[in-house]
């Protein structure tokens, strides 16, 4: 079971596991949903791929049931994933060997290099750190992706959640676009007019 420990304000999560086949798919859980609740769900499909990787590496590579922990960071423009374990071994080429123990096994490391915009890997005081950047897409909207996640934590707080599902996440965004409009009509502005430049201004930076 995967125990997640999130600290909003720096925009980090963390969820410590053990390596075995059945925490992989709740570490793509993990990370689908936090995404989401960042408004970063355009790498969530690339994302869940790293963590899977990463974490049966885990597996091959230093043992089945050790303790090892994913973090999540937002960063300007990205997302990072980190997988750390207790084994100082560092990889020694970017190219994984597939492991054929079952569908959930790792195909490698270059997967991961293939799809990140940096990669890399450390040794640490406890063992070592693999990571990988995955740039938030379309590459127009990174800076927006970014301030609205840093909104939308203020909104989990504020309603004592950290994690939230879509149909969640839709009404929080609702609510904030609600209160954005209610201020402006309060300054004397044109919630209509400013709503209608809002959707042009979405739809010619989507196209």
């Amino acid at each position: 079971m995967c125990h997640c420990e999130s600290e909003d304000a720096c925009h980090r999560y963390v969820v410590p596991f053990e390596a075995a086949p059945a925490q992989l798919s709740e570490l793509r859980r993990a990370v689908r949903s936090q995404l989401g609740s960042w408004g970063a769900s355009a790498v969530t499909e690339e994302a869940e791929l790293v963590a899977t990787e990463l974490g049966a590496n885990v597996i091959k590579h230093v043992g089945r049931d050790v303790a090892a922990s994913l973090v999540l960071e937002l960063r300007e423009g990205r997302v990072r994933l980190e997988v750390h374990d207790r084994s100082r071994a560092l990889p020694t080429a970017p190219l994984g060997e597939t492991c054929a123990d079952s569908a959930e096994s790792g195909r490698g490391l270059h997967l991961i290099a293939a799809m990140a915009h940096d990669w890399g890997a450390a040794r640490t005081s406890t063992g070592k750190v693999i990571w990988c950047e995955l740039s938030l897409k379309p590459a127009g909207c990174e800076a927006r992706v970014g301030r609205v996640a840093a909104v939308l934590s203020v909104y989990g707080q504020c309603s004592g959640t950290s994690s939230l599902d879509l149909a969640a996440l839709d009404e929080t965004v609702t609510d904030v676009i609600t209160d954005l409009l209610h201020w402006l009509a309060a300054q004397g502005g044109d919630p209509d007019g400013a709503l209608g430049r809002a959707q042009m201004h979405y739809e010619a930076e989507a196209a």
